[in-house]
């Protein structure tokens, strides 16, 4: 793990910030080797496997997000007016963007808060994908549950952008619907003497499409990674986890990236997410109970992993003691595991 920081840090600060998701693969499967580099080959070879497809995947939905606008003018002026009707009453007018660079943003200095920014946006391409590896590592149904979520949201924001092209405020400022905003979610680096540790995600920015700003999947992937995890936590860490998508959404707002409404609209796509993919796995379970004529198959009582459903009796259990400690059981930490995919549900 020495060797692998080194060579990440390494790569980081003369390549940039693995934002790519091949490149960002690499990584993650390099640290689970690492992590692991006493297991055979056959099980690094196993996080390939399962992890292939969801890169290809990601790539794919990367590249399809610059053909969502098909050539037609983006929406912009329904967004400002949102972000103005929320907002404007006690921002004397203006939309939070501009209201915030005007009180926070300084063209001549770098201060705290730019640097914060910057790590907040950069946390967008890791941590999501960071948490799925921690999972793959300790439990694969439950990776399996979480990369299901993950991938109906992603598809969700991807047809939205196709049916309703929506412009960020910074390209609404270059067309003259707002005053000037500025893209700044890179800067704070360069006051760090990072200036190359945003050269991938910058030029990502360049290529990516601008128009595929609603919903704000940045803010929902933040809170869709905490939201999965939120039921297997103490609640004393319930503010500390919840602050993550808030600074998120001021980080997307104060950087001209999204508008309010773009994150509203981000946050009611992950509640659809985990109530149209927790009934699908219900309606899955009961299906196959009924082709087994199993216990379950009468009143398809069971969840996508095999689990007991709210409102129904739990299954007689063979080991009523169980074993101390034991996590296959019953999961590690207070809760267990399997609270965070019965949330899912």
């Amino acid at each position: 793990m020495s060797i692998w920081a080194v060579a990440f840090v390494t790569c980081w600060l003369l390549i940039g910030l693995p934002t790519d998701p091949v490149y960002a693969f690499v990584w993650l499967w390099t640290a689970t080797i690492a992590w692991r580099s006493e297991r055979p080959w056959r099980t690094h070879l196993g996080f390939a496997r399962d992890w292939v497809p969801v890169v290809l995947l990601l790539a794919v939905y990367n590249l399809s997000r610059g053909f969502a606008d098909n050539g037609a003018t983006p929406h912009a002026v329904e967004l400002i007016a949102a972000d103005r009707w929320m907002f404007g009453w006690v921002l004397d007018g203006e939309v939070p963007t501009i209201w915030l660079q005007r009180h926070l943003y300084d063209p001549e200095g770098v201060h705290w808060w730019d640097v914060l920014v910057s790590w907040v946006y950069f946390s967008h391409f890791v941590v999501t994908l960071a948490a799925a590896v921690v999972l793959w590592l300790r439990d694969r149904a439950r990776w399996a549950s979480y990369m299901r979520r993950w991938g109906f949201l992603c598809a969700a924001g991807l047809a939205t952008y196709f049916l309703y092209p929506a412009a960020p405020p910074w390209w609404a400022a270059q067309y003259g619907m707002l005053e000037e905003v500025a893209r700044i979610s890179t800067r704070g680096w360069r006051e760090l003497g990072m200036h190359g540790a945003g050269n991938l995600l910058n030029a990502g920015q360049i290529a990516a499409n601008p128009v595929a700003a609603m919903p704000s999947l940045h803010t929902a992937w933040a809170l869709f990674v905490v939201v999965y995890f939120l039921g297997a936590t103490r609640r004393r860490w319930w503010p500390l986890l919840l602050s993550y998508p808030l600074a998120m959404t001021f980080t997307l707002v104060y950087a001209g990236e999204h508008y309010m409404i773009d994150v509203l609209v981000g946050w009611v796509y992950v509640g659809l997410t985990f109530l149209v993919v927790g009934l699908a796995e219900r309606w899955w379970a009961a299906r196959k109970a009924r082709r087994a004529g199993g216990p379950g198959a009468a009143t398809g009582t069971t969840g996508g992993d095999g689990t007991a459903v709210e409102g129904s009796e739990p299954a007689p259990d063979p080991d009523p003691g169980g074993t101390p400690g034991d996590p296959g059981r019953h999961g590690e930490g207070e809760g267990g595991p399997d609270r965070a995919v019965n949330l899912g549900r």
